[in-house]
């Protein structure tokens, strides 16, 4: 029997725990994180999901979440590679939904995309997922109904290998980071389609042009406004919604909640970062540590060190620090925008926090963002002594791009204007170039990657407002806002798989071009919503393909193939690297190899979810035979 005392204690404890926010699974709360144990099975065979309305509460203030079994983020599901799961998911709301395993390779019906692989999940309803794990790795996974995500839906997926992992390490640690709104993002959604800067507060104003006129001069200062208000569009657009409303999480804990994981000094601790948020790109750094990146997007590749990387949104990175101090050490994810920023906290106590970082300052939009064709510009200052050019094939005539290895042979090169640039590449491998001391007049080019092609304005209408006349290899290049911060950051060229996997040469290409109208905010593919499109894109079942992706848009965008990986070609010969999720930045050309060996419906589209909501979103058939229909 209880007395009153402490039935009324009890109940004043349960207010404290859920106002601080710790109503959350528990692997997500502080603490001593998880050791890896001699077997590697930690989770059941079989795993109920509720998809429920609950109360949320981050850093002292309540909303309303979708939450998965009571917490946001859900329960980490981890399972071992080769068992077969049996994952029952209850809809406890008044409305349709679903879940996707973000990553994961499995029969299309169980994909969990509502109207392409399955009906959804229905109110009051139950949808049994049963499929067999045939891969290891870190993955999470997610609603794939309307706005859901935004409000909470998804969780970290952990896949232990059936073999040993090439990875040794002490002790773990999940670090999911998202962002939260309290706002409804329905209306939020409906002001950035009335406005789509409605959110920006970085904007230029008039006391940044005089600001300019000192340090460019009036002239080219004037040019410059001109031409941004020419094309309607602002250097400052770089995320469509801020650390205005957003609150940035980890864990589902804010930055004054302040998440702190623990370590033994001198123990190798592996970190597995999902970015589950909705609309941010985040620059992930721990001051202090150095970090291993041993893993990218579930996916074992060759160790590289770096201080920082940005992590696109829907993409997962593995790494290893080894803190050798007793002290604690700021875990920061800064959005790509700096308007906001997610802390935690690695430390060998609880309790203890470590210098919180300050906001760098906003980055800027160039015209090379834009793809802008500077064909004439002065390439007098271009050092080209990278020591993998070939010097002796440069006659500074007109530019012959024939023997220049993209990591593409199927680039049609007779379509290039190359306009009045005056060097023969000869047979130059461009993408192991260093391009850090180009100079280009007054344009900032140091670190810009080299032109792969030249565009002309295939797509019309409202869906497209802009094309890239000059598409760039950016693969080297480390992402917005990293370009001088002083360290090193990680680029995609650094992704290099432990294994080779499939060497057949493509059979044919497909080249899509992402657009949009930040004006209207309208995305698409091709200048087309997905509301336009009639057909989907047609894969032939085990055939070898070359995707192409072009980003006409000045916005950075990741997108996401289902059911199958994509090989980024980038340079690194048989060791190419796997992604489910690869970002495409603005202006970049992007070559991807793909085999698509199950058989079904497939989604592809802009892992921004207000994006892929608006448009930039098709689906793949996969037939189990060239020329029959699914």
């Amino acid at each position: 029997m209880f007395s009153r005392r402490q039935i009324l204690g009890s109940a004043s404890a349960g207010a404290a725990l859920l106002a601080s926010g710790n109503l959350i699974p528990a692997w997500a709360r502080s603490g001593s994180g998880i050791w890896p144990p001699a077997d590697p099975r930690t989770g059941p065979h079989e795993f109920d999901l509720d998809i429920a309305k609950t109360p949320f509460f981050v850093d002292g203030r309540e909303g309303s979440a979708v939450t998965l079994n009571g917490g946001v983020p859900g329960p980490i599901m981890r399972f071992k590679e080769g068992e077969t799961v049996t994952i029952r998911v209850h809809n406890k709301l008044d409305e349709t939904t679903s879940i996707h395993w973000h990553g994961i390779l499995l029969p299309f019906e169980m994909d969990g995309v509502p109207g392409v692989s399955f009906p959804g999940i229905p109110a009051g309803e139950t949808f049994t997922y049963k499929y067999k794990v045939d891969q290891a790795g870190t993955y999470w996974y997610h609603s794939h109904s309307g706005l859901q995500e935004q409000l909470g839906c998804y969780g970290p997926m952990i896949l232990d290998p059936a073999e040993p992992d090439p990875v040794a390490y002490d002790r773990e640690h999940v670090l999911v980071l998202s962002d939260w709104m309290f706002e409804n993002p329905y209306k939020v959604l409906a002001k950035l389609k009335k406005q789509s800067d409605y959110l920006n507060y970085q904007q230029r104003t008039v006391g940044t042009f005089f600001e300019d006129v000192k340090k460019k001069g009036f002239a080219a200062t004037w040019r410059d406004r001109m031409s941004w208000g020419n094309m309607r569009m602002t250097p400052t657009d770089i995320a469509d919604i801020t650390g205005h409303i957003y609150t940035y999480m980890i864990n589902g804990h804010g930055p004054s909640d302040n998440w702190t994981g623990l370590f033994r000094p001198g123990e190798r601790v592996r970190l597995r970062i999902i970015n589950a948020a909705t609309m941010s790109y985040f620059n992930f750094r721990i001051p202090g540590l150095e970090m291993t990146v041993v893993q990218a997007d579930g996916q074992n590749i060759e160790p590289v060190t770096v201080d920082e990387m940005q992590i696109a949104v829907a993409e997962t990175y593995d790494v290893i620090v080894t803190p050798k101090d007793d002290r604690a050490y700021t875990v920061f994810a800064e959005s790509m925008d700096r308007s906001g920023a997610a802390r935690a906290t690695l430390a060998p106590r609880l309790g203890m926090s470590a210098e919180i970082p300050d906001l760098r300052d906003p980055p800027m939009r160039t015209m090379m963002d834009m793809g802008m064709d500077h064909g004439d510009m002065d390439m007098g200052a271009m050092d080209m002594n990278s020591g993998e050019v070939d010097h002796s094939k440069m006659d500074h005539g007109d530019m012959d791009m024939g023997s220049m290895d993209m990591g593409s042979d199927e680039v049609d090169h007779s379509k290039m204007n190359h306009g009045d640039m005056d060097m023969d590449a000869g047979s130059m491998d461009m993408s192991s170039m260093d391009h850090s001391k180009m100079g280009h007049g007054g344009m900032d080019m140091a670190g810009a990657g080299p032109i792969v092609a030249r565009h002309g304005p295939d797509h019309h209408g409202p869906g497209a407002i802009s094309v890239a006349d000059v598409q760039r290899n950016r693969l080297g290049e480390p992402g917005t806002g990293l370009k001088n911060v002083g360290h090193r950051v990680l680029v995609y060229n650094d992704l290099r798989a432990l294994k080779p996997y499939n060497q057949k040469a493509p059979d044919r290409e497909v080249e899509l071009h992402l657009t949009g109208n930040m004006e209207r905010y309208m995305w698409s593919f091709d200048g087309k919503k997905f509301s336009e499109v009639n057909s989907p894109i047609r894969f032939s079942h085990n055939e070898r393909l070359r995707l192409i992706l072009v980003n006409d848009t000045m916005m950075d965008h990741p997108i996401h193939l289902h059911g199958m990986w994509m090989e980024l070609e980038n340079g690194n010969g048989e060791y190419l690297p796997r992604k489910h999720t690869i970002s495409v930045k603005p202006a970049e050309r992007v070559s991807l190899l793909v085999t698509p060996d199950v058989p079904g419906r497939w989604a592809f589209h802009c892992h921004l979810l207000f994006h892929m909501d608006m448009g930039m979103f098709r689906v793949v058939e996969v037939s189990p035979y060239e020329g029959e229909i699914l």
